[in-house]
This record gives structure tokens, C-alpha cells and sequence, in this order.
């Protein structure tokens, strides 16, 4: 794992979002299509804003797939992250993408698993653009993660930690509305991206960084587990980076 740090968050974005986007057009010159995963949440802001102004990318020859998506969340929910990749990337695009796959928990998570993960399946992932969250985990899984299972995707546990990140980031109004299930993405399917580009910026995320980049590598700390991939970017802020 490679670590930068920028001066601020701007910058962080542009940064990120340029060693994604070389890694985008690579795919697209090698082999004339682009696979992608793209994160959500207030920690890539920056980064979604600089990537769609990224040039040089025919985004209709990449496919795109959703992270991860609270279980039984309507898309009319501020807190929706369909909702959040359409109106801050998939809409903003020069270009229409090959397709983006949304997760759409409101039904039947199993399946709705299933019906994504086999999508996957068919569709080896280039870059990977991700984030950490306070509690160190990577999509939704939570300490202690999964390092194990190779379904795709799975339905998850939220952590008391990982929920009152989310009513402290403002997407809810009080704990209780914090939903308690997602779909996440697996540790292992992304670790299976051929390249990933981590983007984390803000103070309250020294700890996990910290953590992630010189503690043991271990479940009760899922981004640890970044260190194992051969090509993976870790982009902070100075803010991200005090506690290294």
C-alpha cells in the first residue's frame, strides 16, 4: 500500500482521482473496456467531483458497480446511496457509462445480492475507488470483519460506531432512523480489484488510518487488510495522515 498526503481536501480529491482515472484509461487501452467500483458517503465529495472532470475517458465503454446500499431505504431518502451516485456521478458524466448497477436493498436483500454479485461475476474490476470508515472498515463491513467468505456481496450488521458515523455526517435525523442492515460489498471481492484507490480525508479518521497502516493486520480492523493488495493507493489529508 502506497500512502499520499495533501495539504486539503481539494487537493486530496484531485489527487485521487487522477491516479484512478490513468488507471481507467490503462484498462480502457488495454483491453477497450473499464470495469469500476465507486464508494459513497461525505469522504468522496472531492474525489467524485474531480473524476467526472477527469478527460480522456470514454465512460461508454466502463461499467460501474455500487458499493454498498442500506437495506429497505427508499431512493427518495437523502440518506440513499443510489440516490447519492446518480446526482454526484453517474448523472454528471460528459459521457453515458456501458451501465452503473445499483444496489437496490428496498426488497429482498438476499437476492438482491445474488442478482448484483452474479453481474460481478462477469466483470473483473480495474479500480476499485473506496474509502475507511471511523471504525476501520472498508464498504460496510464492520469490525470483525469477513476476510473469508467469496460471495460478492453480503447482507451486514451495521455497528453502533458505523451508524453514529452516519447520523454524525448528517444523512439522518436521529440514531434510531440509522438503519441497522446493508448490502456491502465482501473484503474479498474487493481485494479482488485490480487496483484500488482509497481516498480518506478528515481528523476523525486518524485513528482508523493509523491503525489500518502500521497496526497488526486483522478483522477487528477490516482496512488492514489493504496492505495485502499489490496495488493499492491510500490518498489523505493532513488531517487523516496526523496520527501516522
Amino acid at each position: 500500500m502506497t500512502t499520499t498526503i495533501c495539504d486539503d481536501k481539494e487537493t486530496l480529491g484531485r489527487t485521487a482521482a487522477a491516479a484512478g482515472a490513468a488507471k481507467v484509461r490503462a484498462a480502457l487501452s488495454e483491453r477497450g473496456e473499464a470495469n469500476i467500483i465507486v464508494a459513497t458517503g461525505a469522504s468522496q465529495f472531492e474525489m467524485l467531483a474531480a473524476l467526472v472532470d477527469e478527460p480522456d475517458i470514454d465512460w461508454s465503454r466502463v461499467t460501474g458497480f455500487h458499493l454498498d446500499e442500506y437495506v429497505g431505504l427508499p431512493i427518495t431518502h437523502p440518506a440513499s446511496f443510489r440516490a447519492y451516485l446518480w446526482t454526484r456521478f453517474v448523472s454528471k458524466l460528459p459521457l453515458p457509462m456501458r451501465a452503473f448497477h445499483f444496489l437496490d436493498a428496498e426488497g429482498d436483500p438476499g437476492a438482491e445480492c445474488a442478482r448484483v454479485g452474479e453481474i460481478l461475476g462477469r466483470h473483473p474490476v480495474d479500480v476499485a475507488f473506496i474509502g475507511i470508515g471511523e471504525n476501520a472498515h472498508i464498504a460496510f463491513n464492520d469490525p470483525p470483519a469477513d476476510f473469508e467468505t467469496a460471495e460478492p456481496y453480503l447482507v451486514v450488521e451495521l455497528d453502533e460506531a458505523c451508524r453514529r458515523q452516519q447520523l454524525g455526517e448528517g444523512w439522518f435525523p436521529d440514531l434510531d432512523s440509522v438503519p441497522k442492515q446493508a448490502v456491502s460489498m465482501s473484503v474479498r471481492q474487493i481485494l479482488a480489484s485490480r487496483a484500488i484507490v482509497c481516498t480518506v480525508p478528515d481528523e476523525r479518521k486518524a485513528a482508523a488510518v493509523a491503525a489500518a497502516s502500521h497496526g497488526p493486520i486483522t478483522p477487528d480492523c477490516p482496512a488492514s487488510i489493504l496492505r495485502d493488495h499489490g496495488d493499492c493507493g491510500l490518498f489523505l489529508d493532513r488531517a487523516a495522515a496526523s496520527l501516522l
